[in-house]
């Protein structure tokens, strides 16, 4: 069964970044700042959002446009 929402899946967007097999970077906009305590320190990394191959979002963009 193939549905809108399958063929503009994030595998197939031109803002996707593969990491594995399902899964991969969405790299539309800016790494986000995350912060979180290890060790009773507070750290800070930037990093873009993880998303699988299957999900999808408004901003949507295909591969083959770029």
């Amino acid at each position: 069964m193939t549905t809108k929402t399958a063929t503009r899946a994030c595998a197939a967007c031109v803002h996707w970044n593969k990491l594995e097999e399902d899964h991969g970077e969405c790299r539309r906009h800016a790494p986000q700042t995350v912060a979180f305590e290890v060790d009773d320190e507070v750290k800070f990394e930037s990093m873009f959002p993880v998303t699988a191959a299957d999900d999808w979002c408004g901003d949507y963009t295909p591969a083959t446009q770029a």
